[in-house]
C-alpha cells in the first residue's frame, strides 16, 4: 500500500503501476470523445474553476478520464471508490501521479481506493474526500472544504447527512445488533469524527452547493431525503437524464454484464434459465445480453407496461416464486434490496 509522503495526500495499492495506468488512460480518451472535446473546447477558459469536488464514483480508467477533465477545467477533486471491489489500482495510481509527475513526485490528484477495501477502510477512503486540510495548508488557509458532490450510490451524500444528524444531537446513536454490519461501521466512523470536532460535517454541508447523483439506488435515496424535507442541497439526478438511462443504462450493461459473470463464474450461459428483476432500462439490456449468449431469460416487472413490453420482446414474464426452481442464476436490476432473498437463492436449481 502506498500512502502520501509528498505534496498531495493519497492512498492507493501501488503508485509503481502508474506507468501501466498511464497506458490505460491514454487508450480511454480515444473511447470518450466527448470529454476531450470538453477539455479542447473550454480548457482555456476554466469554467470549474473555484469548484472543489469531492468524488465517490468506481475508481476505473474511464472515471480516470473524467477526473482529468474535471482538473483540466479548473476544478480542485478528492477522489475515492464508491464500491471496494471496482477499483482499478493502475487508474488510481496513474491519477495521483499525474500526465506529468513521476512515482518519486506524483502531481496529480488525491485518490483513496485500492481493490479489495474492507468496509473500515471504504468508509476511511470516503471521509477523506471531505477532509481539504492539505489544500488549505497550501494556500495558506484557516479552512478548505468541497463544494459539490459527484456521487455514485449516495454514500458520500449519507456521510455528510448523518454526520451533520449527529452533530446537532451531539450524539452518535448506538447500533443494534439488528443493524446491518456497514451500519456499524459508519456510526464508529462518525462517533470518531464527532471526537475530534462536533462542527466538521456541519461546516462541510453549509458549503456545498449540490451533488450529482449516478446511479438508481442513490436517486432513491435523494428522494426519499427530499421527501422528509431532510435534503440539505440541491441534487441533480444525473441517472435519468435521457443520455445515462437510455445508453449506459441499457447498452453499458449489454456489454458489461457477460463479462462480469464470466469473470466471476466462468460458467456457460448458454442452455442455462436466466431470471431479470426489473424490465427498465437495465433489465432491457441485461435480458438482450443474456439471451445473446443463449440462455432462457424469464423476466420480472411490477409496472404493467414495462411487463407488457418484456412479453412483446419475446420473454416469459414471471414472479421469481413461481419458477425460481428452475433458475441456474439471477440478475436484479431494480435498484432497490430485498427483491431477491435468502430463500429465493437457496432455491435456486
Amino acid at each position: 500500500m502506498t500512502t502520501a509522503a509528498t505534496a498531495i495526500d493519497f492512498r492507493v495499492a501501488d503508485l509503481k503501476l502508474a506507468e501501466a495506468g498511464r497506458h490505460q488512460i491514454r487508450l480511454a480518451e480515444h473511447e470518450m470523445p466527448g470529454l476531450m472535446a470538453l477539455r479542447e473546447e473550454f480548457g482555456p477558459t476554466q469554467p470549474l474553476a473555484g469548484a472543489r469536488i469531492a468524488g465517490s464514483l468506481h475508481m476505473t480508467v474511464q472515471t480516470a478520464v473524467l477526473i482529468e477533465t474535471l482538473v483540466a477545467l479548473g476544478a480542485k477533486v478528492r477522489w475515492a471508490s464508491c464500491n471496494i471491489f471496482s477499483t482499478q489500482d493502475d487508474a488510481a495510481a496513474a491519477v495521483v501521479v499525474g500526465p506529468n509527475g513521476t512515482v518519486d513526485a506524483p502531481a496529480g490528484t488525491p485518490v483513496f481506493a485500492w481493490k479489495g477495501e474492507t468496509l473500515p477502510e471504504y468508509w476511511w477512503c470516503t471521509e477523506q474526500i471531505f477532509d481539504w486540510t492539505a489544500e488549505a495548508a497550501a494556500e495558506g488557509a484557516e479552512y478548505i472544504g468541497p463544494n459539490m458532490i459527484l456521487d455514485d450510490g449516495g454514500d458520500a451524500t449519507l456521510l455528510v447527512h448523518k454526520g451533520r444528524e449527529f452533530e446537532l444531537a451531539g450524539a452518535v446513536p448506538a447500533a443494534t445488533d439488528a443493524d446491518p454490519y456497514e451500519w456499524h461501521v459508519i456510526v464508529d466512523t462518525l462517533k470518531a469524527s464527532l471526537a475530534l470536532s462536533s462542527d466538521k460535517w456541519t461546516r462541510i454541508a453549509a458549503e456545498i452547493k449540490g451533488v450529482t447523483e449516478e446511479t438508481t439506488t442513490g436517486v432513491h435515496r435523494l428522494y426519499e431525503l427530499a421527501k422528509k424535507g431532510e435534503l440539505l442541497f440541491p441534487a441533480i439526478n444525473v441517472n435519468d437524464s435521457v443520455t445515462k438511462s437510455k445508453f449506459d443504462n441499457k447498452y453499458g450493461i449489454r456489454h458489461s454484464l457477460p463479462d462480469g459473470i464470466n469473470r466471476a463464474t466462468d460458467i456457460l450461459m448458454g442452455g442455462k434459465v436466466a431470471f431479470v428483476c426489473g424490465y427498465g432500462d437495465v433489465g432491457k439490456g441485461s435480458a438482450e445480453a443474456l439471451r445473446g449468449q443463449g440462455a432462457r431469460v424469464i423476466v420480472s416487472e411490477i409496472d404493467p407496461i414495462n411487463a407488457l413490453q418484456a412479453a412483446m420482446d419475446g420473454y416469459q414474464v414471471a414472479v421469481l416464486d413461481d419458477v425460481v426452481d428452475q433458475v441456474d442464476f439471477v440478475v436484479t436490476s431494480t435498484g432497490n434490496f430485498g427483491v431477491v432473498t435468502v430463500d429465493h437463492m437457496l432455491a435456486l436449481k
